[in-house]
């Protein structure tokens, strides 16, 4: 952080231009390093007037702060944007060796690091951004698979080491930005680990957060087993976003190219929202089918009680029969205690055929809800049917806008290879130019020129004039001087005009 910091010997600036100029400036030995587009452009300090204020007691400890911030959050914006453009012309998934990578996460975690509380431990006071990080899985549940990940790791031994691998596995994971939103709108929690006017505590890392969304279109493969990340020291290569301050910011190439991201972007998200969509009917589905399985073994169940009151009844009314015949055959005196029994079996088949009644109407209940089921399965077949069409178009599209992607970029390439070969023939034209008219001069200069020479210098200097729009003019004035010249001398023969 020490290269990111003004030095305290510096003057303060007093007015408020010299002000918004340094908060925009990284200082680095007697150069400012200074916001150009979306470059950092090299110039001397002695480019702007900064005059020292009347008492310089001591720096504002809030202004070093906020120059701090400011600077991480520039610097985080160049790491983010020269990732997606070096990853997307080279085509292919990163791995860890890759120099706008690794520059991508010293950067973050200068970020991470920015105005962390110290910790007071057995060896001494210790600054982790890991603390931080261990919160995410209890903001968001699907955190916490890299978090048990990081922990069983063998070769991490540091708590720096585990912050960094949660790093390359969140950008794996393509959750990089979701985890740093859900964290910093928690101020109450990172308030534990971090000092008030922090980058995570403050609006800059709310930006960054958002700038982490555009990662989403790169593709990362890291091996954290052999890779050593306790021992790694975090330092940013400014060279690698260096550049002249004269110098243009891009070509038409880079808005087609953010046209196109715009637009991935867009359809992957859509993408995103139809499997969630599909996976929530997906579980209507599943629910509903375990409901239908329910509601057959109910109806099997019901179809066998009606089989066994039918069963009964049948029962009962060959009894009733058989009373009825013995009644008449029986002496008169037992026809008392059979009327008895014949009115309790009466009673009895009464109740059962009202319970059978109640058991064909709850039948056709589940009948109907059973009916129902099986439409309502119907539908969400075909809607699903509708969704994994419509997955199937986007991803055509997705396709065929890489293909666009990768087809811009060849020209672009191409393109800016022809501007180069042009830009060097013109050099040497105007080389040829200025040597033809270096001669001509010293033929002034002599007077001693013979016709000839001046004829064969005249159709030089016309053909380069042809060739080379910029220089015609002097180039007739050269040869119109030559030729009145010849004709004045003495012994001169005809015009060479």
């Amino acid at each position: 952080m020490s290269a990111l910091t003004p030095p305290t010997d510096m003057p303060t600036p007093t007015t408020d231009k010299i002000t918004q100029a340094a908060m925009e400036t990284i200082y680095l030995c007697k150069f400012r390093v200074s916001m150009d587009g979306e470059w950092l452009c090299l110039r001397e300090l002695d480019d702007i007037s900064l005059t020292p204020d009347p008492e310089p007691t001591h720096e504002d400890p809030n202004y070093l702060m906020a120059n701090e911030r400011m600077n991480l959050m520039n610097m985080a914006k160049l790491s983010i944007k020269g990732l997606i453009e070096s990853a997307l012309n080279l085509g292919r998934t990163l791995d860890s060796d890759y120099a706008p990578l690794q520059q991508f996460f010293v950067v973050m975690e200068h970020c991470l690091k920015h105005g962390l509380k110290a910790k007071k431990t057995f060896l001494g006071q210790n600054k982790s951004f890991w603390g931080p990080l261990e919160l995410v899985e209890k903001l968001v549940p699907e955190a916490a698979e890299i978090t048990a990940s990081v922990k069983d790791l063998p070769g991490l031994k540091t708590p720096v080491g585990r912050g960094r691998a949660w790093l390359r596995l969140a950008l794996m994971q393509k959750k990089l930005s979701e985890y740093m939103k859900a964290l910093i709108n928690k101020k109450e929690l990172l308030s534990e680990f971090y000092e008030p006017n922090a980058l995570m505590m403050e609006e800059e890392g709310a930006i960054i957060a958002g700038l982490l969304v555009g990662l989403n279109v790169i593709d990362a493969n890291f091996c954290m087993k052999g890779e050593d990340l306790d021992s790694q020291v975090g330092v940013i290569d400014f060279s690698m976003y260096l550049k002249d301050g004269n110098s243009s910011k891009g070509t038409e190439g880079d808005g087609q190219i953010t046209a196109i991201l715009d637009q991935k972007n867009y359809v992957e998200e859509l993408n995103r929202h139809l499997n969630a969509t599909v996976n929530n009917l997906q579980a209507k589905v599943d629910a509903l089918e375990k409901s239908n399985t329910k509601l057959t073994e109910e109806l099997a169940v019901a179809n066998n009680r009606i089989i066994t009151l039918q069963e009964e009844m049948e029962r009962v009314k060959e009894e009733s029969s058989y009373i009825l015949e013995s009644n008449r055959k029986g002496p008169k005196q037992d026809r008392t205690a059979e009327g008895q029994a014949l009115s309790e079996a009466r009673k009895h088949l009464k109740e059962e055929t009202q319970l059978r009644l109640d058991v064909e109407k709850e039948l056709e209940m589940q009948i109907s809800m059973r009916q129902e089921m099986e439409l309502a399965m119907k539908m969400l077949e075909k809607d699903v049917c509708e969704k994994q069409d419509a997955l199937v178009s986007l991803r055509q599209q997705l396709d065929d806008l890489r293909a666009l992607k990768h087809e811009l970029a060849f020209k672009l390439q191409s393109s800016d290879l022809g501007v180069k070969q042009k830009s060097e023939l013109n050099s040497r034209l105007e080389e040829k130019t200025n040597q033809m008219a270096a001669t001509i001069k010293q033929l002034e200069q002599s007077s001693c020129g013979s016709h000839p020479d001046c004829a064969r210098l005249s159709e030089a200097a016309n053909l380069l004039s042809w060739t080379t729009g910029s220089s015609n003019r002097t180039l007739e004035t050269r040869s119109t001087v030559c030729s009145w010249k010849s004709r004045s001398s003495p012994g001169s023969g005809t015009s060479l005009s």
